[in-house]
């Protein structure tokens, strides 16, 4: 699988209380094959189970250790990619198993100008038979999982879990939502920013990572105002005025209206004439795109 090869792909690792997740995600990225150099940007985001402790001081040339202290899941990411050298980014959790060559074919559909983000099929390590293939909303904007998939397809959204993207697209985009608070919905906007802007997200399920889905709590603490919080900036950042107010309705465990009035003192109303002014398609076309009833 050797064609243009010597581009280097960075692949960008959020940490948060990873145990020894994080050490065999690394050790399985590198006994698999690729064609491709890669290097490994690892952001530990205020870990206090010494998960990273062993990154810290790192001599390996492909690893850079980056310490953030609890800037949250979307801004982990961004700040990975500030510090990624790669023109290809492959964002990934840090609990993970990969396959031969799974580098390659996410990146050729993206080197062919099929797609300008792709995911793999996701399964679960427990059972690697169940197996997500990006998702989708269902009518409250709950995220439902794309099965059964056996070719390349659209997809409305892509899992942050591992998502490549191309740097230069990334940063047309601006990257990861930047206003989120610590978890929940990163993924979603991302990919409904990318399809808004013009681009494409496809999911290449011939690629399978396998995936650890913890049985224990969240590694961070988070709240349904965190949660609720990122919803409403989402939706005042991409939505029109009657979705924003089905948002509101689908509120639950927060003060709707409280949320509201947070979302709107912050900068959000300036980029979402930031993100009006800057797009292809409006959110009608995305809703209709997708067949998603909301």
């Amino acid at each position: 699988m050797a064609t243009e090869k010597q581009t280097l792909v960075s692949i960008i690792l959020p940490v948060k209380n990873e145990g020894e997740h994080i050490i065999n995600t690394i050790k399985s990225a590198n006994e698999v094959k690729t064609d491709y150099p890669f290097e490994f940007i690892i952001v530990d985001d205020a870990s206090t189970d010494g998960c990273c402790e062993i990154f810290e001081s790192n001599r390996e040339k492909n690893i850079t250790f980056v310490r953030t202290e609890g800037v949250g899941a979307a801004m982990a990411r961004n700040v990975g990619a500030e510090h990624a050298n790669g023109d290809y980014f492959i964002f990934c959790d840090a609990h993970l198993f990969f396959e031969d060559y799974w580098i390659d074919r996410l990146l050729e559909p993206i080197q062919n100008g099929i797609a300008d983000a792709t995911n793999p099929g996701i399964g679960d390590v427990a059972n690697p038979t169940n197996v997500g293939y990006g998702y989708s909303w269902v009518d409250t904007l709950e995220p439902r999982w794309n099965t059964g998939k056996f070719e390349l397809f659209p997809s409305p959204h892509l899992a942050g879990g591992c998502l490549a993207i191309s740097k230069e697209v990334f940063v047309a985009i601006g990257g990861f939502e930047r206003g989120f608070k610590v978890w929940g919905r990163e993924d979603e906007e991302i990919s409904l920013k990318l399809w808004l802007f013009g681009y494409k997200c496809y999911v290449v399920p011939d690629v399978k990572v396998l995936h650890v889905f913890r049985s224990d709590a969240a590694p961070f603490v988070l709240t349904y105002n965190d949660i609720n919080y990122n919803l409403m900036r989402m939706a005042y950042s991409h939505f029109n005025e009657e979705r924003i107010k089905k948002c509101k309705q689908i509120i639950k465990h927060s003060d709707p209206e409280e949320i509201e009035a947070e979302v709107l003192q912050s900068n959000v109303l300036e980029q979402r004439e930031k993100y009006l002014a800057k797009r292809k398609y409006d959110d009608d076309w995305y809703m209709k795109k997708f067949n998603i009833p909301f």
